[in-house]
């Protein structure tokens, strides 16, 4: 157990992590494997080090963000870091953060080719592998060999634990994952509005949800259903 006050515990706490975002939340698609995984680790059961990459809007984030409510859920600590803030964050705050019982680094990718933040993660795989619990879990938007760090070292520690490929949904896989939300929502999505969403939007996800989110809100507050004029009204398309 850290000390009160110690720089690992605060920024456990300091985690904000989003309510809507957690497994029961996250279409699986062809992902079941590597959701099991992402659980197992959450409960101590997991690899020491798992490594998962994926295409931006693919739902990475939120899989990382659904780990860390799972073991704060049983009252164990975790940090979740997205790297690509890393202009607005210091490498030295990665010192002692081995003794979490979960650390979660996202976005790996956007410290490629920055030495010292290289040299602060590879140091920390380096502490936590002396660690005889706890799990680090590892995104990043491609292949661990495929990320241009300039420490070669690095790249080699990601192939240390297990690897997965998050696998993208088909448009089917995307009006489920719509549907599951508006679920969660507490409303129900029409099909025609989903393939709407799909043919007139962006497919990446992140997009998807936000337009989502957008006409419930609206439907909600104009009391309108949710039809294909209102979309088109609130979307501007």
């Amino acid at each position: 157990m850290q000390e009160e006050g110690t720089q690992p515990a605060q920024l456990a706490l300091a985690v904000q992590l989003p309510d809507d975002e957690t497994f029961a939340s996250f279409y699986p698609g062809d992902n079941a494997q590597l959701i099991t995984a992402l659980k197992n680790a959450a409960i101590g059961q997991g690899d020491a080090l798992l490594y998962f990459w994926g295409q931006g809007g693919s739902g990475r984030s939120h899989l990382l963000h659904a780990t860390c409510a799972e073991i704060n859920a049983s009252g164990e600590a975790a940090a979740y870091i997205s790297l690509d803030r890393y202009r607005q964050m210091s490498p030295r705050m990665l010192e002692g953060m081995e003794l979490l019982p979960l650390v979660c680094l996202d976005n790996l990718d956007a410290i490629a080719a920055v030495p010292e933040w290289e040299r602060a993660v590879f140091d920390f795989f380096n502490r936590r592998r002396e660690c005889p619990t706890g799990s680090l879990i590892v995104s990043a938007i491609s292949a661990s060999r495929k990320l241009g760090l300039g420490l070669p070292d690095l790249a080699s520690r990601l192939d240390w634990g297990v690897s997965y490929q998050l696998k993208p949904l088909d448009d089917e896989g995307k009006l489920s994952a719509l549907q599951l939300r508006s679920e969660l929502r507490g409303f129900k999505l029409p099909i025609d509005v989903g393939r709407f969403l799909l043919n007139r939007l962006s497919r990446n996800m992140s997009t998807l949800l936000a337009a989502l989110d957008l006409l419930d809100n609206a439907s909600f507050q104009a009391k309108r259903k949710l039809t294909i004029p209102f979309a088109k009204e609130i979307l501007g398309l």
